[in-house]
């Protein structure tokens, strides 16, 4: 193999692609069947201690990934596409509109119903039946994908609201970031993922905070600890104007988990997860704060709040952290769509040893 990469290190680097993608899927499922319902309702539901496994959601199955997953995935594929091109042709100015182009894509798949049995084979995700359900998208992804905007890649991230929705800082940002942290380091990762945002959400702190969990996926993935890459990355988005509040949620979270005893009472202090700082920051506690990976996704969906976009994002961060042999292996063998996953971070991971 050419360049740094040995065997060994491109095989781990890939088992951590593996455990970024399918952590995220194994927290979105544990997540959506409760992500509607408040702490009350789902200890009175599940018992004292909430949801400690995947459980059915309402149409009775077990498994079911939402629309972070379904993104998160579009998102992988525009990256492949991106890094194959820069590969095979030298440029590298493309990736913005291949993003664009790839959640256009997604929001095809929400829009119409998949293709027919038998039909002519479609290329890609677009041919994954089981990528058409209507998963709760978030209305923000919705109609800014319809205006399809892609960003300037040269553009200096001044901290001013983007072009699209430019008051919406929800979770759809940050929900979908952490492919860009598998292909790129952290100074990279992080413009990346925070003007890949703004396709949606223009808010300054919506596009800030994908751009800081990219970056702490990328330190994850280059071997750094957990608590390391948070306080690396903190000093990212100290460069730059308007950080002000993904800074400080981080830094509350860096702070509460300091204090051990985890509790979900303890967690909803940080909020409930709809906007993009305070998911971000509830799935930094929760892998801070709790040893193990299972405990640590149990606390992460148990709150009233975005559960399934919390227990996402700490899936992320576990999976980057432990890889995918760090992960629960039942949780993960009942995740849908587990083997289109699986194999999409693998392709991921052979372009980036690639490029």
């Amino acid at each position: 193999m050419n360049g740094p990469w040995t065997t060994a290190s491109a095989a781990v680097h890939r088992a951590r692609v593996r455990g970024c993608l399918l952590g995220g899927a194994v927290g979105d499922a544990l997540g959506y069947p409760v992500e509607f319902s408040s702490l009350d309702r789902i200890r009175s539901t599940h018992g004292r201690h909430g949801v400690t496994g995947l459980v059915p959601g309402a149409h009775g199955a077990t498994g079911l990934v939402s629309d972070d997953t379904q993104m998160s995935l579009f998102t992988v594929e525009a990256l492949i596409q991106a890094r194959a091109r820069e590969r095979e042709k030298g440029i590298g100015g493309a990736w913005p509109v291949l993003l664009r182009q790839a959640y256009e894509r997604w929001l095809e798949t929400q829009s119409k119903p998949g293709p027919e049995q038998g039909a002519a084979p479609t290329g890609g995700l677009l041919g994954e039946l089981w990528l058409y359900a209507r998963r709760a998208p978030g209305n923000a992804c919705l109609s800014g994908i319809a205006q399809m905007y892609a960003p300037d890649p040269w553009l200096e991230l001044d901290g001013k609201p983007g072009q699209v929705n430019p008051d919406s800082k929800g979770c759809g940002t940050v929900m979908r970031s952490a492919p860009f942290g598998l292909v790129n380091p952290a100074d990279a990762a992080f413009p990346m993922a925070a003007r890949g945002a703004q396709i949606t959400h223009g808010h300054p702190t919506g596009y800030y905070a994908a751009g800081a969990l990219a970056a702490i996926v990328a330190h994850l993935v280059a071997g750094e600890s957990l608590e390391g890459a948070v306080l690396r990355t903190l000093r990212l988005l100290a460069r730059h104007p308007g950080h002000q509040e993904t800074t400080t949620a981080l830094e509350q979270a860096l702070d509460l988990a300091s204090e051990g005893m985890p509790t979900a009472e303890k967690l909803e202090t940080l909020g409930a997860g709809w906007v993009a700082e305070e998911a971000l920051a509830i799935a930094v506690y929760c892998a801070l704060v709790e040893p193990g990976v299972e405990r640590a996704l149990l606390l992460s969906v148990n709150h009233s709040g975005d559960s399934d976009s919390t227990g996402s994002l700490c899936g992320n961060l576990l999976g980057a952290l432990h890889g995918d042999v760090g992960l629960p292996h039942e949780w993960v063998r009942q995740i849908e769509g587990r083997a289109v996953i699986a194999a999409l971070a693998d392709d991921l991971a052979a372009e980036s040893v690639r490029g």
